[in-house]
C-alpha cells in the first residue's frame, strides 16, 4: 500500500467522519480497516471485522462507501471486504460487492494456532430439572420434545422450538431442564439461557462500549442457545435487527434455538415478519394452564420437597379449586403454612377454606365456555345455533368473536380447543377473533357496555 493510496482512504474516513454522527461513525467505520487498492483492475479491498458488519453495511451504509470509493478513488472503482469470523480457528473470507459477489473466496492464514474458546456461564437454574418437572396432559408433548433435544441436542428436526403459553405454566422451567440435562450429557457444549431482555441491554451496552463486535463474535460462538420471554423484543428494531442475524448464523451452522414466549408468534405483534417464518422453522410447543389432576401432583411434589404436612384433603381442596399457573398453587401453600403459623391454626380443610375464601379473594367457581356463549347469546339477542354456524350477518359475527374472546380471556383452553367448541373454527380464526375485540374495544364505548354486561351477567371477577 503506498502513502497516496493511504491518504486517498484517509480522505474518505473524513468524508465518513463528516456525513454520520459519531456514535455510526465509531460503531461501524472506525473499524474498517483499508488493505488495498489495485489501479489495474479498479479494486478497493477493506478490512471488516465479522461477516455480520458487512451485512449491516451493505444495507445501510452502501450508498455512502460507494460515493466515497467513487468519489476519491474513481467512478470505475469496484468495492471488496474481507470479513474475519472468529470460530475456533481464525479465518479471512474475501467477499466482493455485487455483481460478482459469487466470487466469494475463503483462505485460511497459514501460521494461526486455534483461538481458545472462552469459559462459560451457562446461567442455568439446576434446580429446574426434568426429574421435578411434573408431567401431565397440558405439558405432555413440550415436556418429551424437550428431553428428546437434550439428549441429541445435534438434530435438526426440532430447530427451533419454540415454547409458548401464560405465565406462570412452566415455561422456564422446562428451558432450564432441557439446558441442564444438555450440560449433564454433553458438557463440552456451550450451553447459554437468557431472557430476551438480558440480550437487549447486552447489545445496547455492546454499542454503547463500541464492542458490538465481541458481542456478536460470543453468541455466534454458542451451540445450545435458549432465550426466554421472547416477546420482550416486541418494538426494539435494532434488537430485533442482531437477533436474526444471530439465528440464521446458528440455525445455518447446526446450533440448537430453544424460545418461550407468553404468546405463539402469529400473535407477536411488533416483531420482525422475517423473525416470525424462522420462529415457525421447527417446532411450536404449547404448554397450557395445569388441569386439576397435574395441579395436584405438582402440590404433592412440592409438599414432599419442603418437608410440608399438609393434610390429604386440602391438597384436594387446592387442586380442584386453584385453577390458575403453577405459581398461584405455590403462593396458595405459602399463604396457608403464614396463616397457619400466624395464627396458631392446625391446618385442616375447614382453616383452609375460610383462609382461601376471605383473605385471598379466592374464587372458588370456574366459568365454562357453555355459559360465556348462553350469555353472550342472551346478551347480544343472537340464537346459539346462528352463532355456531357459518353467518357472516355483523351482530352474529360479533356475537362470536366475542365468545372467543371471553373464553380466552376466562378459561384455561387452548385455541384450537376455543375453536373447536365454538362452531369448529381453525385456530387462525381464532386469533383474528380475539385480536378484532382487543383492537376495538380501545375505542368503542359500545362494545365495552356489551362486555361489561355478559361479564355481569356471568358474575366474572375483574
Amino acid at each position: 500500500m503506498t502513502e497516496e493510496t493511504q491518504n486517498v482512504w484517509i480522505r474518505c474516513m473524513e468524508f465518513f467522519h463528516n456525513n454520520l454522527n459519531e456514535q455510526q461513525y465509531q460503531t461501524w467505520f472506525v473499524p474498517i480497516k483499508f488493505k488495498s487498492y489495485n489501479k489495474a483492475d479498479g479494486m478497493v479491498v477493506i478490512y471488516v471485522p465479522s461477516q455480520f458488519f458487512y451485512e449491516y453495511l451493505e444495507e445501510h451504509y452502501r450508498k455512502l462507501l460507494h460515493t466515497a470509493i467513487f468519489r476519491f478513488f474513481g467512478r470505475e472503482t469496484k468495492l471488496a471486504y474481507e470479513v474475519e469470523v472468529i470460530r475456533d480457528v481464525k479465518t479471512e473470507q474475501l467477499v466482493y460487492d455485487k455483481p460478482v459477489i459469487d466470487q466469494v473466496k475463503t483462505k485460511a492464514k497459514a501460521n494461526e494456532s486455534p483461538s481458545p474458546i472462552q469459559e462459560l456461564d451457562s446461567q442455568l437454574n439446576v434446580e429446574q430439572n426434568f426429574d421435578n418437572f411434573i408431567e401431565g396432559a397440558s405439558n405432555k408433548m413440550p415436556r418429551s420434545i424437550g428431553q428428546s433435544i437434550a439428549e441429541h441436542p445435534d438434530q435438526k428436526t426440532f430447530n427451533p422450538l419454540f415454547v409458548y403459553g401464560p405465565s406462570g405454566v412452566g415455561k422456564t422451567h422446562l428451558l432450564n431442564a432441557i439446558g441442564t440435562r444438555i450440560k449433564q450429557l454433553y458438557p463440552q457444549k456451550r450451553v447459554l439461557y437468557l431472557s430476551a431482555h438480558l440480550f437487549q441491554v447486552q447489545y445496547t451496552d455492546s454499542v454503547r462500549r463500541n464492542a458490538f463486535n465481541d458481542f456478536m463474535h460470543f453468541y455466534q460462538s454458542i451451540d445450545v442457545l435458549i432465550m426466554d420471554d421472547i416477546q420482550e423484543m416486541i418494538g426494539k428494531d435494532g434488537t430485533q435487527y442482531t437477533f436474526f442475524h444471530i439465528f440464521n448464523h446458528l440455525h445455518q451452522n447446526g446450533r440448537q434455538i430453544i424460545l418461550a414466549s407468553d404468546r405463539p408468534p402469529t400473535m407477536l405483534n411488533g416483531m420482525e415478519e422475517r423473525l416470525i417464518t424462522r420462529f415457525k422453522w421447527g417446532l411450536l410447543a404449547e404448554i397450557e394452564r395445569p388441569g386439576e389432576v397435574l395441579r395436584r401432583d405438582i402440590l404433592i411434589d412440592k409438599i414432599r420437597h419442603d418437608g410440608l404436612n399438609i393434610p390429604a384433603d386440602v391438597i384436594d381442596y387446592i387442586s380442584e379449586h386453584v385453577c390458575g399457573s403453577v405459581r398461584e398453587l405455590e403462593g396458595v401453600v405459602h399463604s396457608l403454612l403464614a396463616y397457619s403459623v400466624v395464627y396458631d391454626k392446625e391446618m385442616d380443610l375447614s382453616f383452609a377454606k375460610r383462609v382461601l375464601d376471605r383473605n385471598l379473594s379466592f374464587e372458588p367457581r370456574e366459568i365454562t365456555i357453555e355459559q360465556i356463549v348462553d350469555g353472550t347469546c342472551s346478551c347480544c339477542n343472537v340464537r346459539q345455533e346462528d352463532l355456531f354456524g357459518k353467518s357472516r350477518k355483523a351482530n352474529i359475527v360479533r356475537a362470536r368473536q366475542l365468545s372467543i374472546y371471553l373464553a380466552q380471556k376466562h378459561t384455561h383452553l387452548t385455541h384450537s380447543r376455543i375453536g373447536a367448541l365454538i362452531g369448529n373454527r381453525d385456530h387462525a380464526t381464532v386469533i383474528h377473533s380475539i385480536r378484532t375485540i382487543e383492537n376495538r374495544l380501545q375505542e368503542d364505548k359500545s362494545l365495552q357496555a356489551t362486555l361489561q354486561e355478559i361479564e355481569s351477567r356471568l358474575s366474572f371477577r375483574k
